[in-house]
C-alpha cells in the first residue's frame, strides 16, 4: 500500500499572511527533504503563491473546468464528457515543474450554476494528482468558502492562520467549527502571525484549537513580499523561517511525523 501524502492546507482571514507562510513552508520542506516530491497548490484566485515562488502557470484548474462547462452550456455533451475523461492528463500538463517543487494553480472562483458532477470529478482528480507527491502544501483563499465547497475535504494537517486581531481570531474559531463537520483531517492547529507585542499573547483566545506558534513581524518577509522576490531564497536564519520550522516540528510534519 502506497504511503499517503502529507497534505498541509492553510486557511484563515484575508491579509494575515497565509501566502507568505505557505511559500516559506515549501522552502523548508524542499530544504529538509531534497529527495521528496513536493506539490504547492495555489487555491487562492489571486495566485499569490505563484508570485511568492516565482512560478507563472499557463493553465489553471479552473481553465480546464470552464472549458468543460462551456461545452455543456453549448449543448456539446459528447465533447464535454471527452474533456472530463481527458482532464486528468490535462491537469498534469497544468503542473509547473521546478528544481525543488511542482506547482498547480486552482484559478478564479467557480462559475455560477450547478456543475456538481464536474466539480466532484475534478476534485477527485486533484486527489489523484496529490497521491503522486510526498508533500502537498495548499494555500487556501480567505474565509471558509473552500471548506464549504469541500475543496479541502481531505487533508492531513489543517493550519489555521491569524494575526492578533479579534476578527482574525474569530474567523479561525468559525473555520474550526465548520471544519469539524466538513474536513477529514488528522491534525489541526493555529499559528498567530505578525505579532508586534509579545506581552499581549496571553490575551489572545484561539478557542479550543492548539496554538502551534507565534511569528513576530519579519522585515525580511515584508521586503520579499513588496519586491516580489522568490521566497525559496529566504535566508535560513530569517526569524519567520526559524519559527515556521518550529511550528512544523510541533505539528508533526518534520521529525518523521512525530509531534513534539
Amino acid at each position: 500500500m502506497e504511503k499517503e501524502p502529507v497534505i498541509i492546507a492553510l486557511t484563515g482571514k484575508g491579509g494575515v499572511g497565509k501566502t507568505s507562510i505557505s511559500a516559506t513552508i515549501v522552502k523548508i520542506l524542499a530544504k529538509e527533504f531534497p529527495d521528496k516530491k513536493i506539490l504547492a497548490i495555489d487555491a487562492d484566485p489571486a495566485i499569490g503563491l505563484g508570485t511568492a515562488l516565482e512560478v507563472k502557470p499557463e493553465i489553471t484548474l479552473d481553465d480546464i473546468r470552464t472549458e468543460i462547462i462551456n461545452s455543456v452550456e453549448e449543448g456539446d455533451t459528447k465533447n464535454a464528457m471527452e474533456l472530463v475523461s481527458e482532464s486528468r492528463y490535462r491537469i498534469f500538463e497544468a503542473i509547473v515543474e521546478t528544481d525543488n517543487f511542482a506547482f498547480l494553480a486552482i484559478g478564479r472562483p467557480e462559475s455560477e450554476g450547478c456543475y456538481c458532477r464536474i466539480n466532484s470529478y475534478l476534485k477527485n482528480v486533484i486527489e489523484m494528482v496529490s497521491s503522486q507527491f510526498d508533500f502537498v502544501v495548499i494555500d487556501g483563499e480567505a474565509g471558509i468558502e473552500q471548506i464549504n465547497r469541500r475543496v479541502m475535504q481531505k487533508v492531513s494537517h489543517l493550519l489555521l492562520v491569524t494575526d492578533a486581531s479579534r476578527k482574525g481570531l474569530e474567523v479561525i474559531k468559525t473555520i474550526n467549527e465548520v471544519a469539524k463537520e466538513m474536513v477529514d483531517y488528522e491534525r489541526i492547529g493555529v499559528v498567530i502571525n505578525r505579532i508586534e507585542d509579545m506581552s499581549l499573547v496571553e490575551q489572545l483566545d484561539t478557542g479550543k484549537v492548539e496554538l502551534l506558534g507565534l511569528i513576530p513581524t519579519d522585515k525580511n518577509i515584508i521586503t520579499y513580499d513588496v519586491a516580489a522576490k522568490n521566497f525559496m531564497e529566504l535566508p535560513d536564519d530569517t526569524i519567520s523561517v526559524v519559527k515556521i520550522k518550529e511550528v512544523l516540528k510541533k505539528f508533526g510534519v518534520l521529525n518523521g511525523g512525530k509531534p513534539e
